[in-house]
């Protein structure tokens, strides 16, 4: 044992990791109203419901949740047709990558996701001590042949948003079978639907018969999108002997009281979920329109964001975009670190966010 480091080092490659930023929600100083488009959340708030829920549980916040979240599990179970026993609940679907990448991860192995897709799964798979691989997406959409012929002998998992943040496509799901059975039996398919319920396409699902008719792949889920980003609530499905690996190394109470009850009262608020989905579906069509209408790319989109493409002058980038907006109080996201230097995403917002932005580009693309 060496005795003459001056303090605790982290392991190797720990220092190698490129550490998660996320989306800013402030303006400059003096702006006097804010619009958090950063992070896609739902501009209708939290359930009526899930807020009650919530209130209820801080006269006993002495007392130790459920550590298997039983009862939000059987929440689950009953919307989606599942059995509660194959469900994992964590602090947000973050968490279960991470458990995954953990678990089934050494240094020496491979997982891959696609170029464009959410950071966090390199930022666990480095994190694992093992190897990311990045595989080129085509129009800016995952391209099936091109992760198979990315496998080798080395490969354990492969993340596949389906839609990907932050570009919004999507990968039918013939497409998602043809990459499942030609894939090793030893990888692990992980599916990541956090923007599932958003998607409005006849040839899409969102992996639960996938996940409960095999042994490789996992569907991970998440309630932030729905109204709940702050609670951090996600969940797993897939086979037995996945849960009960993911069970062992998972922390004891990672799911906090207050985020149990206030998810099983948001769950099965289905009038409050059709409400916030209508409201996107509305106005992602809307702002599709009227972005492309003042001359910018919009990515096609499925989820709740529009990734915006700006020209590559100085004065009308997505830089200057950016600065102009904040100073406006409209807070989109920079998205440099994902691939796109020139672009922002923009989360659909409430209507008068969202027109205000439309006003503000308007103004700003003819300065």
């Amino acid at each position: 044992m060496k005795q003459d480091q001056p303090r605790p080092t982290p392991r190797a490659g720990i220092m190698d990791i490129e550490a998660y930023v996320p989306g800013k929600s402030t303006a400059p100083a003096g702006v006097t109203k804010v619009y958090k488009l950063s992070s896609n959340e739902n501009p209708l708030g939290p359930s009526p419901k899930a807020i009650e829920a919530a209130r209820e549980v801080a006269a006993k916040l002495d007392v130790y949740p459920d550590g298997t979240a039983r009862r939000l599990r059987e929440a689950i179970a009953e919307v989606h047709g599942l059995n509660p026993a194959n469900i994992i609940c964590s602090n947000g679907s973050d968490e279960i990558l991470g458990l995954l990448a953990q678990t089934y991860l050494a240094p020496g192995d491979e997982a891959m996701f696609t170029e464009h897709a959410f950071m966090v799964y390199k930022i666990y798979i480095q994190a694992a001590g093992a190897k990311p691989v990045a595989v080129k997406e085509t129009d800016e959409r995952a391209d099936i042949d091109a992760i198979l012929a990315a496998v080798t002998p080395a490969t354990r998992i492969v993340f596949l948003a389906n839609p990907n943040n932050p570009t919004g496509t999507y990968v039918p799901f013939q497409e998602v079978r043809r990459l499942h059975a030609a894939l090793p039996k030893n990888v692990l398919l992980v599916l990541d639907a956090a923007y599932a319920e958003y998607v409005r396409r006849n040839d899409y699902e969102a992996g639960i018969e996938l996940a409960g008719s095999s042994e490789n792949v996992v569907m991970t889920r998440t309630f932030s999108k729905l109204g709940l980003g702050g609670a951090r609530i996600g969940w797993m499905y897939g086979p037995a002997h996945i849960v009960d690996a993911i069970n062992r190394v998972r922390g004891p109470f990672n799911v906090n009281a207050t985020a149990i009850e206030a998810g099983i009262a948001a769950i099965r608020d289905r009038a409050h979920i059709e409400r916030s989905v209508a409201h996107n579906e509305k106005w992602l069509a809307w702002l599709s329109a009227e972005l492309t209408g003042v001359g910018l790319r919009v990515t096609p989109s499925v989820g709740n964001f529009v990734l915006i493409h700006f020209p590559d002058s100085k004065r009308h980038s997505a830089a200057a975009a950016d600065d102009y907006l904040s100073a406006r109080g409209y807070i989109l996201r920079r998205v440099t670190g994902y691939g796109f230097p020139n672009a922002l995403r923009m989360s659909v917002g409430t209507e008068e966010a969202n027109r205000g932005v439309i006003d503000a580009l308007k103004t700003f693309l003819k300065s």
